[in-house]
């Protein structure tokens, strides 16, 4: 699924090319996406028809579509969603969910061939309400995250500190890739429990998790497979990713260790058991 640096790589690589152009229609395939949900066709038209769009933002891993009108959009990108921009009148790739036709003759298009993203239109006056956005925690790269506001996150949470940095009601925009390069680079276990952090793992982690992010953002995001930005380019971090995916490869660190996975929470975790080392950890079941 794209996590943060992706998301914005998306809305960076969109909003050029949108922004300043008005909506003359929208059409959507009639099929149902997220948890079976069909898209609400009468409402997109509704908030975008005759409007201008004014700004691509994002919100975690959500992509918010802000109108001069008092509606918004709402698009989630699930785990293999696009949003592109092409010349009306240009093939539309399989799975095209949603096409918002532009004036100047350019198309917004939402493709995901699994069906596990979404598109759905919001009163600006409700949006912090929306289920989906009113629980999400700091953002990562704000002034917000600092090392007392994580600490406090923190404080009394039982779970590993791969768990906390995977729970979006208190950071929002971590996903499983940059959990794993986050805790390598602080050096902290992800079987820790992240209320027994010291200052200094907090101090550490922090630094981390900015870093990580930022790199990932430098190299416009991580492509395996499906990820593309607006234009159809792929993401060149994973030729800079220190432990993800490197089971039984030399950890980086030269510390003569190997790269280990397990299993947490029903997903992998990659970390070097030498250098994340600690005693109080919680042990995979």
């Amino acid at each position: 699924m794209p996590e943060l640096p992706e998301v914005e790589t998306v809305r960076r690589t969109v909003e050029p090319l949108v922004v300043g152009r008005r909506v003359l229609a929208v059409a959507t395939s009639g099929k149902a996406l997220r948890l079976g949900r069909p898209v609400d066709t009468r409402g997109l038209r509704r908030t975008l028809t005759g409007r201008v769009i004014r700004a691509v933002e994002r919100r975690g891993k959500y992509l918010l579509l802000s109108t001069d009108g008092d509606g918004m959009v709402v698009v989630h990108l699930g785990m293999t969603g696009h949003l592109t921009v092409a010349q009306r009148g240009a093939p539309a790739r399989p799975h095209t969910h949603v096409t918002i036709a532009l004036e100047g003759g350019r198309e917004l298009r939402f493709v995901d061939a699994r069906r596990f993203g979404f598109v759905a239109p919001v009163a600006r006056a409700r949006l912090a309400r929306m289920p989906e956005l009113a629980v999400l925690g700091i953002e990562p790269l704000s002034p917000e995250l600092t090392d007392d506001a994580l600490a406090a996150l923190a404080r009394g949470v039982r779970t590993s500190t791969k768990a906390f940095l995977l729970d979006q009601g208190r950071i929002a925009g971590i996903g499983n890739i940059y959990a794993c390069e986050a805790l390598w680079l602080a050096r902290i276990s992800p079987r820790m429990q992240a209320g027994r952090m010291s200052r200094g793992d907090v101090a550490r982690l922090r630094a981390a998790i900015v870093a990580v992010l930022e790199l990932g953002l430098s190299n416009r995001g991580t492509t395996f497979s499906d990820f593309v930005d607006a234009d159809g380019r792929e993401g060149e971090n994973v030729d800079y990713l220190q432990v993800y995916l490197r089971e039984g490869e030399p950890c980086l660190n030269k510390c003569s260790n190997k790269i280990r996975r397990i299993t947490q929470n029903g997903r992998s975790t990659f970390f070097c058991p030498a250098c994340q080392s600690r005693k109080s950890v919680i042990r995979p079941t």
